[in-house]
C-alpha cells in the first residue's frame, strides 16, 4: 500500500505542479508580447489616440503595400493571445489537479509514520506557500494581464487598468521563479529526507 500511494504521490506531482511550473514560466514572455506593439501602458488614452493612430497611418499602409501587393495575407506574429490564454487556462486547470499531491503525499507519510517529522512538516508548509502563491499572485496577475490585452474578458466587462503591462509581466515572472523555487526545495526534502530513518 505504502508503494503504491508513494507511486501515485510522485506521478500526481510530475503530471500536475510540471505543467503549471512549465506553462507559469512561459506565460510572462508572451503577455510582453501583447503590449510590444504599441510600447504604452494597457487602457491608457494615450496608446489609444496616439498608437492606434499610427498603426492606421503606417501599418495598413504597409499592409497594402506588401500584403496585397503579394497577394498573401500579412503575417501575424508568432505567439499570440490564443497561446497566452491557453498558457493561463493550463496553469488554472493544472493547480486544481494539484490538490492530489499534498493528499498523496500526505497518505504515504502516515503509512510510514513520519507525519511528525520535520522534512516532512517543513515540505507540507512549503507546499501551503506555493499553493497561495499560485492561487492568489499568478493566476490572478496572469488573468489581470489577460484582461488589460483584452482577452478572455466576459460580454460587458470592462478590461483592467494596467499602469505599466511589461513591469507587471516582469513582477509576474519573479512571482513564477519564487514558485518553482518552492517546488524544488519541496523535491529535495522529498529526496533526501534529513534526518529520516525510513528507508522505504
Amino acid at each position: 500500500m505504502t508503494k503504491l500511494l508513494l507511486s501515485l504521490h510522485v506521478l500526481a506531482a510530475i503530471l500536475a505542479v510540471g505543467p503549471v511550473a512549465v506553462a507559469a514560466s512561459m506565460f510572462p514572455p508572451f503577455a510582453r508580447k501583447l503590449f510590444a506593439n504599441t510600447g504604452e501602458p494597457a487602457g491608457q488614452n494615450t496608446a489609444q489616440s496616439t498608437g492606434q493612430n499610427t498603426a492606421q497611418s503606417t501599418g495598413q499602409n504597409t499592409a497594402q503595400n506588401t500584403g496585397q501587393g503579394t497577394g498573401e495575407p500579412e503575417a501575424q506574429p508568432s505567439g499570440g493571445p490564443t497561446a497566452a490564454l491557453l498558457l493561463h487556462r493550463i496553469c488554472r486547470v493544472y493547480a486544481v489537479l494539484g490538490v492530489a499531491v499534498p493528499v498523496f503525499g500526505l497518505a504515504t507519510g502516515s503509512q510510514l509514520g513520519v507525519l511528525g517529522d520535520a522534512w516532512l512538516v517543513t515540505s507540507m508548509v512549503l507546499t501551503v506557500l506555493a499553493a497561495a502563491l499560485l492561487g492568489a499572485v499568478i493566476l490572478p496577475r496572469q488573468a489581470r494581464l489577460l484582461g488589460a490585452a483584452g482577452i478572455g474578458l466576459d460580454e460587458g466587462e470592462s478590461a483592467p487598468r494596467v499602469p505599466d503591462p511589461r513591469a507587471a509581466a516582469a513582477r509576474l515572472a519573479m512571482a513564477t521563479g519564487a514558485f518553482n523555487l518552492l517546488w524544488a526545495v519541496v523535491v529535495v526534502l522529498m529526496i533526501v529526507r534529513p534526518g529520516s530513518t525510513t528507508g522505504a
